[in-house]
């Protein structure tokens, strides 16, 4: 009987750490499997991130005046998707010359002028509408024979979204409103 009463506790001992050590594994299994859960409901509802959709229009480009080396071209860009891109470079056949993405900018005299920028970010869901008070085109117009009422196609290129090819109608300055 000794003997018996002997490995008893030793048996009651055994039985506690297994439990003690299956609690401890069960917090972090049980965390997981709530994290996973979650994250599976958040992907079947469609906000997981979709990707961008980029949609390019009502392009404008102004018939530049006689004599002039540079003109602007506008344009409506929006992204109908879950991540933000970025515009990262415009480029056309039909200008040889180059096409900057610029800037509208003030000076504290009221002086305007458009400076160069490297890009543009677009917002999950947003858009932007180029104008000449804000972000716009310059375009190289040197060597151009544009009409009004010519169509110029565009190649939009974005980081994540790659390329986006549009036409502009030429129309003369004063004649649409750009805004």
């Amino acid at each position: 009987m000794r003997r018996i009463l002997a490995r008893m506790p030793s048996r009651l001992g055994d039985r506690r750490k297994l439990r003690d050590t299956a609690l401890a594994a069960l917090v972090p299994v049980a965390a997981c499997t709530v994290a996973l859960a979650g994250l599976t409901a958040w992907t079947g509802a469609g906000n997981a991130g979709t990707p961008a959709r980029i949609r390019v229009t009502g392009g404008r480009l102004l018939l530049p005046s006689s004599g002039a080396e540079e003109t602007s071209a506008f344009f409506r860009v929006a992204n109908e998707g879950g991540s933000a891109d970025r515009l990262i470079r415009v480029t056309s056949p039909r200008a040889p010359g180059g096409i900057a993405l610029s800037k509208h900018r003030m000076t504290e005299g009221n002086a305007a002028y458009d400076t160069a920028i490297d890009s543009v970010d677009i917002a999950a869901g947003g858009s932007l509408a180029m104008s000449p008070t804000g972000v716009g085109l310059t375009v190289s117009a040197a060597s151009s024979t544009w009409r009004s009422g010519d169509l110029v196609p565009f190649t939009f290129e974005f980081r994540r979204s790659g390329r986006v090819t549009v036409l502009a109608v030429v129309v003369r300055p004063g004649t649409v409103s750009l805004q």
